[in-house]
């Protein structure tokens, strides 16, 4: 009997120390997964940003030191030259609209795939208006730190946007 009692007061401890990794280890689950729902939601936020044009809401959802990353605007790095270039889309695109397809969470970083819309009426790229519309896909990817987007990745069909608008003929109808 006695070794019972040896037994029982040493898997006591280790019985409520296994139980207690367990639970942690859930709560850290349960937070990962709120963190993510938080960041998709800001994710939509920024579809509502580029949606109405509406800067105020650039300021609530970036980070003061967002950086962005874009190919194809290499000269749109931080926050305030980032919104410069929704206004310039818009004055071009006013009546552009993005639709997210897809959103994909991991950790800190969402990713989404999109669709955007507008018709060309104002100068867009240095480009006079054409009155064309235009519909082209891409994918963001965006990094999140303590509530706030903080990085941006940007991909997008720039070659299918330009020929839409007659800026560069489609493939095969080069001039000769």
């Amino acid at each position: 009997m006695r070794k019972i009692g040896q037994i029982s007061s040493f898997l006591i401890p280790v019985i409520a120390f296994v139980a207690l990794v367990v639970f942690m280890a859930g709560c850290e689950r349960q937070k990962k997964a709120k963190e993510e729902e938080e960041n998709k939601a800001i994710t939509l936020r920024a579809e509502e940003l580029w949606n109405t044009g509406n800067l105020t809401i650039a300021d609530e959802i970036y980070a003061t030191d967002f950086v962005n990353h874009d190919p194809n605007a290499p000269d749109v790095r931080d926050l305030e030259s980032f919104k410069g270039f929704i206004v310039m889309v818009r004055t071009g695109l006013p009546d552009f609209h993005v639709t997210i397809e897809d959103m994909v969470t991991e950790g800190d970083k969402v990713a989404s795939r999109w669709t955007a819309r507008g018709t060309h009426q104002g100068e867009f790229l240095g480009i006079p208006p054409t009155g064309k519309q235009a519909t082209w896909t891409g994918i963001t990817i965006y990094r999140f730190a303590g509530g706030k987007i903080v990085e941006a990745w940007w991909i997008k069909d720039v070659m299918g946007l330009l020929q839409q608008l007659g800026v560069i003929p489609p493939p095969g109808q080069a001039e000769k």
